[in-house]
């Protein structure tokens, strides 16, 4: 998968969120996506998940050399974020499988793993309402990098983890991330770690 940004812009009424952005994405790379808070950071991730169009400019999704339809790219990313929201009635069994009839898992993962994998054994029939914050933060992220898409996007993914869960989460970009496109938007360095190259939003005000 290939993503390119060309001459990109944003901007809500009169106030560009960036512009003139110009960059290449590719599969099997790990981009951090830098800026304060409040910078647009999340902006450019909803633009990177086809869920968000550009002000200005163009970007494209590329895949075996044929450009996705824009009605598609969602098929093609696996999304975490603190305002993405759970189906919170939802159980957490229900939950996965809900999650799974949509989008599969990665080749050779079961349900049965995943639950095993979230590490929450009490959980399985709670409904998600009554989870922490960290609880849920899990199931997110867990559902995102498990998913079986080419493009991982994770904005804040250790929001409201505690240090155990934070190194259950590298392990889990480490072990299944592959050789996806994976970006994260943060400003953790312990994050950052995780990525090789860095797009400064600051940088296309």
């Amino acid at each position: 998968m290939i993503i390119q940004l060309a001459d990109a812009g944003k901007r809500f009424r009169f106030e560009w969120i960036f512009r003139r952005l110009d960059f290449t994405l590719h599969s099997g790379q790990r981009y951090a996506l830098l800026g304060p808070n409040g910078s647009g950071k999340s902006t450019l991730m909803k633009v990177l998940s086809g869920h968000l169009s550009l002000s200005k400019g163009r970007v494209s999704f590329d895949e075996n050399n044929k450009t996705l339809d824009p009605d598609v790219v969602y098929r093609r990313v696996a999304y975490a974020a603190p305002y993405i929201e759970l189906i919170e009635e939802f159980t957490l069994e229900e939950a996965l499988s809900f999650h799974i009839r949509l989008k599969p898992l990665l080749p050779g993962l079961s349900p049965d793993f995943l639950h095993e994998l979230l590490e929450l054994p009490r959980a399985r029939h709670k409904e998600l309402r009554f989870f922490s914050s960290g609880m849920k933060q899990r199931v997110k992220l867990a559902l995102a990098i498990l998913t079986d898409a080419p493009v991982l996007l994770l904005d804040e993914p250790t929001t409201n983890l505690d240090l155990n869960a934070v190194a259950w989460f590298k392990r889990l970009v480490e072990q299944y991330a592959g050789n996806r496109l994976l970006v994260i938007a943060s400003n953790d360095p312990g994050d950052l770690e995780l990525c090789q190259e860095q797009i400064n939003i600051l940088d296309y005000k």
